[in-house]
């Protein structure tokens, strides 16, 4: 997937918007019910991000993950960032169910 693909990917998934910054990345707030919601999601998302070695940026305030994609090594999005976001959205599926 070359970067304009990536981008019009993004584009198809709800609610990921690009960063205000100069980077090349793009983030999305997930809310849930609870703190131990939110931590169980991170912990999914870091296993998966174990499992492919590419780690998101994140910022957990009790019910809310931020996640920032990004791939540092290529200083812009990659098809890593976009495979997170999907696993991402369909975890957040699965928690928000509860």
């Amino acid at each position: 997937m070359e970067c304009d693909d990536i981008h019009k990917q993004f584009k198809n998934i709800g609610g990921w918007e690009q960063t205000a910054d100069e980077r090349d990345a793009y983030f999305k707030l997930f809310k849930f019910v609870d703190f131990k919601r939110a931590f169980s999601f991170m912990t999914s998302i870091a296993m998966k991000a174990e499992q492919i070695n590419h780690h998101p940026e994140w910022e957990n305030v009790y019910n809310k993950v931020k996640i920032t994609l990004t791939t540092h090594d290529v200083g812009g999005v990659s098809k890593l960032d976009y495979e997170m976001a999907i696993f991402a959205e369909k975890y957040f599926k699965n928690f928000s169910k509860f």
